[in-house]
């Protein structure tokens, strides 16, 4: 896995993020498309998390996993409006690129540092999300079935059905881990990711493989039901507005 160090703010003779961002903007003012200079500024980025005014951005999940996603929205910020609002919204919101990119040009055109943690990110937080919503229609399915019935709050059953403990348990465990502070059953937005991402790697220690690899396939197919939904929803939209 790629390690923080590989995309902070430290390797000798790396452009600082300042370069970086006066490079976009430049590539863009130009003539440059917008996409292109945008991974390139990706690529050169090193710092792994920033406080930009009142909002701090984390990067690296967990110290392993970029998420790109998030540095494409505070780059995008940055350039005034020159990028098309739908272009940046199906980006930010959809991952849609405006250029098709197969996964090997797009690891050329980060680095193959960035594009492992990249992968982190997609597996650790991304997929694990996606089970976890998977196993939780499931339940909706099984209650629905069985109304009347008192049943543990849903986030808890969840959790007892992937992890094999509930979720105050994990929480608990994950701050002891990282050095926080006990707090109560909650966990701050800010923190979720970092938690998901914690949930993943402990999946990873304490399932056998079969387990692993049956609920990474559950995961996957939930994007894919995800991904057919959300575009059956823009031919609709698109019927609507050619009516």
């Amino acid at each position: 896995m790629a390690k923080k160090s590989e995309i902070s703010d430290v390797e000798s003779g790396a452009p600082t993020c300042r370069e970086a961002l006066d490079h976009l903007r430049q590539s863009v003012a130009n003539g440059s498309h917008w996409f292109p200079a945008l991974l390139e500024t990706v690529a050169m980025w090193q710092l792994p998390e920033e406080t930009v005014g009142d909002r701090h951005y984390c990067y690296l999940v967990g110290g392993e996993a970029f998420d790109w996603i998030l540095l494409a929205e505070r780059l995008t910020e940055s350039l005034d409006g020159a990028v098309p609002e739908a272009e940046r919204e199906a980006l930010l919101f959809g991952g849609r690129m405006p250029f098709d990119l197969d996964a090997e040009e797009f690891k050329t055109a980060i680095g193959a540092a960035k594009h492992t943690a990249h992968l982190n990110y997609l597996y650790g937080v991304t997929v694990e999300e996606a089970l976890q919503l998977a196993v939780e229609e499931e339940l909706h399915k099984e209650r629905f079935a069985q109304c009347g019935t008192r049943f543990l709050p849903a986030d808890e059953e969840v959790c007892r059905r992937i992890y094999g403990k509930e979720q105050r348990d994990l929480l608990e465990r994950f701050r002891e881990e990282r050095g926080l502070p006990p707090s109560d059953d909650s966990i701050a937005y800010s923190d979720l990711k970092t938690f998901t991402y914690w949930l993943f790697k402990y999946r990873l220690r304490n399932c056998d493989r079969a387990r692993v690899a049956s609920d990474t396939r559950k995961a996957l197919l939930q994007l894919s039901k995800l991904e057919r939904a959300r575009r059956r929803g823009q031919k609709r939209a698109a019927s609507h507005t050619e009516q």
